[in-house]
């Protein structure tokens, strides 16, 4: 024991197994993850977003079980159930999460630069072995796999009912990969809400801030693709053309890249929530679902729109993070 009245928290006693410092990211992501998951605000925003499918659960339980029984119809010749197009449900549910999914990014991802710069916590992480790619890059996995898994969790849930209990009305059949495309529609949303959260934290230096710039672009483009919508709905019905340049701008907004890329990778134009929702007839006329519905976009814009914005997001928060100079 030494008889020094300071402390020796030095490593020169360790003899144990020496390690390289790879993977040095993954520490960043980890401690990303397990601050965000000790909230409790994470955890109950994370279970609202799958508010949609829990209403899908009790209207499809009902309409198999109790409806079935009432009016005395066979194993798959519920005529409700017959009409549901699987796949367009879960793109309905997909998109009612992503208001709950941009709040999650305000709790867990569009502070976690700025506060960093407030602190000056920079001058710790990047005086260690951890180059700025760990950290921004760190940051960013945190960020994505946590997103992408409040974004995965529900729609497997319920694409795990569908397939046990509604095989005869064409759930596997209609959409045999449909898990995959689950999968890449998260990620997608994890991907964009980690590089726009992090390029906007990483320009302020408060959480409030970044915040509250994040929610102000997110809001403002929604209302604008909603206007643009609308325009696009009333050119449909009025020209009957549905080829407008109007559509691909519908798709100009954080939620919009999302839902477009998810009618990309479904295959699917979009339809009604339900069945029995289709507005009343004009005219003497029912409206089709073009004139109803905006459809699928462009794959051939929307793909690399949606690269550009991840990938340029990353580098716009890897510029601004300074390495540590030492004046001397």
């Amino acid at each position: 024991m030494s008889n020094s009245p300071i402390a020796d928290l030095s490593y020169r006693h360790y003899d144990g197994p020496l390690t390289g410092v790879s993977k040095r990211w993954w520490s960043i992501a980890k401690m990303t993850m397990q601050v965000a998951t000790k909230r409790r605000g994470f955890w109950g925003w994370s279970l609202f977003s799958a508010w949609w499918f829990f209403i899908l659960l009790a209207i499809f339980w009902f309409a198999d079980n109790v409806l079935g029984n009432i009016t005395g119809q066979a194993s798959g010749a519920n005529l409700f159930l017959k009409q549901i197009v699987w796949k367009d449900q879960f793109l309905h549910g997909y998109s009612f999460s992503q208001l709950i999914l941009m709040i999650i990014t305000l709790m867990i991802g569009v502070g976690s630069i700025a506060n960093d710069n407030r602190a000056n916590a920079l001058l710790v992480y990047l005086s260690k072995p951890c180059s700025r790619f760990d950290y921004v890059f760190g940051k960013w996995l945190g960020i994505f796999i946590l997103i992408s898994l409040v974004s995965f969790v529900p729609m497997m849930i319920f694409w795990l009912y569908g397939f046990m209990s509604f095989q005869q009305y064409g759930f596997w059949s209609s959409a045999p990969w449909l898990p995959i495309k689950l999968a890449a529609m998260s990620m997608c949303s994890g991907a964009l809400h980690a590089s726009v959260g992090l390029a906007i934290s990483s320009m302020f230096n408060q959480g409030r801030l970044a915040g509250a710039t994040y929610a102000g672009i997110y809001f403002i483009s929604n209302i604008f693709t909603k206007v643009v919508g609308g325009f696009y709905v009333f050119s449909v019905r009025r020209t009957g053309q549905t080829g407008s340049v109007l559509k691909q701008f519908f798709y100009a907004s954080i939620d919009g890249i999302q839902i477009g890329l998810s009618k990309v990778f479904l295959g699917t134009e979009g339809s009604l929530i339900l069945p029995f929702m289709a507005p009343p007839p004009r005219n003497g006329r029912q409206l089709t679902t073009a004139e109803i519905i905006v459809g699928s976009p462009s794959a051939a814009w929307i793909l690399p729109v949606f690269l550009v914005v991840v990938v340029g997001g990353f580098a716009i928060a890897y510029s601004r993070i300074k390495a540590v100079e030492v004046v001397g």
